[in-house]
């Protein structure tokens, strides 16, 4: 059997029927010692002459097969900057298209729908410009924005704090994350219609059960709960779309960027780990179950064990099961394929 078959047949697990009382993993020891069953290419995709990779923060497959990036421009922003924060790659790491030039401040997180239209969040504000999702047809034309641009809201329906990352589900509802700032005023889930329109919010400053401090990303798996990494805590929070707190993880270290595949195969990033945030913890990629909360898997980062965040915090899976890790510090765009 090959790897890759291996590696499909060790994913299938028992879905839970049931969100357990009290949370089901408890921290004990750092999860670094789990196979890593991918080679890493670290110049996958090459940029045109005279551009060169800001802070690279999301990489998501679209439902056309390309390979869609999100980094910051110069360093670590896009502000007063000419250079375009969006590409787009075909998979052989060719680039097809950019675009975004002046319309994001500090591109933050990033998602493909169904439909293959282009989410974007900017996390900051300035020049009347940022704390808002942008949502893109493949091409770049802007379809909806969410949030007032260049006005950071106070909780408030119809504005966002420093959205984080955005998900939206079959039914065509939209969740945003929101808060950057360790203890910051504002740390929440906002939900919103299809077209846009403020649904609800749930979520305050804290670490109890639904409480968050720097929910950095969201995902939804097959049965529609939303994974929250909520990173200044060290876990991912599970909630229903009502809001409904369900579970609690920590097995997957200390949470930066999440993907979930159609299977419910998650990928965790954890680019903060090893210092005082999480000592012990190595900094990496973990993959496992969003059915039963195992960890099979572990891309461990190059630079695991240095105090410096590093490593990737944007994540994505394509058709092939390649991984995508988008990296901040180090300004690059990781491709990690299974080993034949």
């Amino acid at each position: 059997m090959s790897v890759r078959a291996l590696v499909a047949a060790a994913m299938l697990v028992t879905g839970l029927t049931q969100a357990p009382a009290e949370p089901k993993w408890k921290r004990t020891t750092p999860i670094n010692d789990r196979p890593n069953p991918f080679t890493r290419n670290a110049n996958w995709a090459q940029l045109p002459a005279g551009l060169a990779w800001g802070a690279v923060i999301g990489a998501e497959p679209g439902p056309d097969g390309n390979i869609y990036v999100v980094h910051r421009c110069f360093e670590n922003s896009c502000a007063g900057r000419s250079e375009p924060p969006i590409f787009k790659f075909d998979p052989s790491g060719r680039m097809l298209k950019s675009w975004g030039v002046g319309a994001l401040v500090f591109p933050h997180g990033l998602y493909v729908d169904r439909q293959g239209h282009v989410w974007v969040s900017d996390a900051q504000g300035r020049d009347g410009r940022g704390h808002q999702v942008i949502e893109y047809d493949a091409n770049g034309t802007v379809l909806m924005t969410i949030g007032t641009a260049g006005v950071a809201g106070d909780g408030a329906e119809g504005r966002l704090r420093e959205p984080t990352d955005v998900v939206t589900t079959a039914s065509g509802d939209i969740f945003i994350t929101e808060g950057h700032a360790i203890g910051g005023p504002v740390n929440r889930i906002s939900k919103w219609s299809h077209d846009g329109k403020f649904v609800k919010a749930w979520g305050r400053t804290g670490s109890a059960p639904g409480e968050l401090n720097v929910p950095h990303t969201i995902a939804v798996d097959s049965r529609g709960r939303l994974f929250v990494g909520d990173r200044a805590n060290n876990r991912i929070q599970i909630f229903d779309q009502n809001g409904t707190f369900l579970e609690e993880w920590t097995q997957f270290g200390r949470p930066s960027g999440i993907a979930i595949t159609a299977d419910d195969t998650i990928y965790v990033a954890d680019s903060e780990s090893w210092g005082p945030d999480e000592p012990g913890w190595k900094k990496g990629i973990r993959i496992g179950s969003a059915r039963d909360g195992s960890v099979k898997y572990f891309i461990e980062d190059v630079e695991s064990t240095t105090e410096e965040h590093s490593g990737a915090e944007g994540v994505g899976v394509d058709r092939q099961g390649n991984v995508y890790g988008a990296v901040v510090r180090r300004m690059m765009l990781e491709k990690h394929s299974l080993k034949p």
